[in-house]
């Protein structure tokens, strides 16, 4: 919990930065824009007190994010950074569509603009600013893993973007009389909304369900595959439900040689060590492997060899036999190229059961969600 609170005021602190640069910006524009009368100027700064919105929502949404779980959100409320995260891709996204609107306007009906020694300063003090703060919040945000603070982050670059391409401009203009404002903001404000359509992907995809880290996986099935008496580690699923919350379910091959009280320990110990290491809340379920020289383990040599020497199929767990019922049970993870798993599933039914006529054969099929 105190990790947790920690982040929240390392963004919110990393945010009010933004908000402080944006107004100071702003301050330092307006100030100059009403001695020189320019009001190109004045309005510039305006624009950089609404750049400092995407800070205060990072603020907002992260202040909503760490608030307690209740009765009706027992996971908490961890996922409203990311719907922040998507709102400040759409305004990016509508600053570039805005932008390219613009732009394309002044490729067909091009204004002569005019430069002054006062707007020069102007544009280079802003390019500076937004560079710095952009790197600042964008390398604050991959750091705390806050989509929000990235997308805000990347929003400033992007502004300073727009206004080094302004600032080219001005130059070619001063320096053969020809002016590229058209063309130059066009081609930045594709690049502008291709990146607000990939901000936009990151927290959608989280919402929906993404799928987790391979590496992240690798790691957990790794340390997992420590823990003595465990022979094996399958059926990974892991759900983020925010940047500090993770809720997730594996299961483990042990020995049908240990007792409840064995299980009991060492599935405990597997899910402490997954909350302190990864912060994941872990259920542990157990397949047993049928040992000695017994029909149960005869049985599971025949169903596991044959089943795992199919080339459509890349995994075999879970076998049980249900002596009463003269039952044998099997999970098996499919090929990403078999579509008809109903039929796949009636074949590897039938060809155990021409290995084994008078047991009953069920093949459940699985998926592979990590």
């Amino acid at each position: 919990m105190e990790q947790k609170s920690d982040r929240s005021r390392e963004i919110i602190r990393t945010s009010v930065i933004g908000i402080v640069a944006n107004v100071l910006l702003a301050a330092f524009k307006a100030t100059v824009g009403v001695l020189a009368s320019s009001v190109a100027v004045v309005m510039d700064a305006v624009n950089n007190l609404s750049d400092a919105l995407s800070s205060v929502i990072t603020i907002i949404g992260t202040k909503l994010s760490a608030r307690p779980a209740d009765r009706e959100h027992p996971f908490g409320f961890g996922r409203i950074e990311y719907f922040s995260a998507i709102v400040i891709a759409v305004l990016v996204l509508s600053a570039g569509v805005t932008s390219l609107i613009e732009s394309v306007k002044k490729i067909f009906y091009p204004t002569e603009p005019e430069y002054t020694a006062v707007t020069l300063v102007v544009i280079i003090v802003a390019i500076i600013v937004k560079l710095l703060l952009g790197q600042y919040v964008k390398r604050k945000g991959s750091q705390l893993k806050s989509d929000a603070l990235i997308a805000s982050g990347s929003d400033a670059l992007f502004d300073a973007v727009i206004t080094l391409s302004t600032l080219i401009s001005a130059g070619i203009m001063l320096l053969w009389n020809v002016s590229l404002d058209g063309i130059l903001g066009a081609l930045i404000s594709i690049v502008i909304i291709r990146a607000g359509v990939e901000m936009l992907s990151s927290p959608v995809n989280e919402l929906l369900g993404a799928r987790i880290s391979p590496e992240l996986v690798s790691e957990i099935r790794r340390e997992v595959s420590d823990f003595e008496g465990v022979h094996g580690v399958f059926d990974i699923i892991l759900h983020n439900y925010g940047p500090d919350v993770m809720i997730g379910s594996l299961h483990i091959n042990v020995y049908d040689t240990m007792d409840a009280h064995q299980i009991h320990g060492l599935t405990r110990s597997i899910s402490e060590k997954m909350f302190e290491r990864h912060g994941i809340i872990m259920t542990v379920g157990v397949y047993a492997i049928a040992t000695g020289n017994n029909k149960r383990a005869e049985l599971q040599g025949t169903v596991m060899q044959t089943l795992a020497s199919h080339k459509d199929i890349t995994q075999v767990h879970g076998f049980y036999y249900f002596e009463k019922e003269n039952r044998i049970s099997v999970d098996v993870v499919p090929d990403i190229s078999v579509h008809d798993e109903k039929g796949f599933c009636a074949q590897l039914e039938a060809e155990i059961n021409a290995l084994i006529p008078d047991k009953e054969i069920t093949i459940i099929i699985d998926h592979n969600y990590s």
